[in-house]
């Protein structure tokens, strides 16, 4: 949902100003849902609901594209991951969401952007802090801040980006046939979010924001891709499997001739 109002973030910003320099981005998604889990069925019909405006907005034309891709698999995988240049890895700290795919976009050379959780962190340990984009609260923040009392009012009513993306979809401008089908989706964020996601946007944006300025330096941007994929080995399954036979199993590996 925090990429999603990037990507409104960004068409505003575009719409505000079309012919003001914009570094191109096309954004994928992939994702299922359990057909009762009503929320994340919402939140992939709003995805493709935002690529219909979009991508068909002669103003975002070779500037933003939105893609969500059905029946996201290995053999999509296979093709989308060594292409791709920035991994999304922005679960809220704490709730242990990144988990091996971050690692394998890694590996091909992708950037990742994210907080510090999961395997984010243990990527961070290899490549370095100038190598990944890091964001956002961090563990023992989240935790002050839930028990301190999170109200995303605060923000929504503080932040005019994140204030207008909101009663955009609030309002149906993604939804011109429906205007109130999104609400469900912002009424969670408002009044019920317990992944703090408005206390992220403005750290998520502003990081997007130099990602952008980054990838312009082509010789940087390449040079930080290779330091990922050249530090990538602690992830090996053969280090894992490893470490399984030796702490878990207590079995000893057996030469092949």
């Amino acid at each position: 949902m925090l990429n999603l109002l990037h990507v409104v973030t960004l068409y505003n910003r575009i719409k505000e100003d079309p012919s003001a320099d914009f570094v191109p981005r096309t954004i994928m998604f992939g994702g299922k849902s359990a057909p009762a889990y009503h929320i994340a069925k919402l939140m992939i019909k709003l995805t493709n609901s935002i690529a219909d405006i979009v991508n068909y907005d002669p103003d975002c034309e070779g500037k933003l594209k939105l893609l969500f891709l059905s029946n996201y698999n290995v053999s999509l995988a296979e093709l989308i991951i060594p292409a791709t240049d920035l991994s999304e890895q922005i679960s809220t700290a704490g709730t242990e969401a990144s988990g091996t795919g971050n690692m394998k976009f890694s590996l091909n050379g992708a950037l990742t952007i994210g907080t510090l959780d999961g395997a984010n962190v243990e990527i961070r340990e290899e490549v370095g802090d100038d190598n990944i984009y890091i964001f956002g609260l961090t563990t023992a923040e989240v935790e002050d801040l839930q028990a301190s009392g999170y109200d995303p009012m605060n923000y929504y009513n503080a932040n005019k980006e994140l204030k207008k993306v909101i009663d955009m979809i609030a309002g149906g401008y993604f939804s011109p046939f429906q205007e109130d089908l999104f609400k469900p989706l912002t009424d969670s964020l408002l009044y019920h979010d317990k992944y703090l996601l408005f206390a992220d946007y403005q750290s998520y944006v502003k990081c997007q924001d130099r990602v952008s300025r980054d990838y312009l330096k082509r010789d940087e941007w390449i040079k930080k891709s290779i330091i990922n994929v050249a530090n990538m080995g602690k992830f090996s399954s053969d280090r894992t499997i490893k470490e399984y036979a030796k702490d878990i199993w207590k079995v000893n590996s057996v030469k092949v001739d």
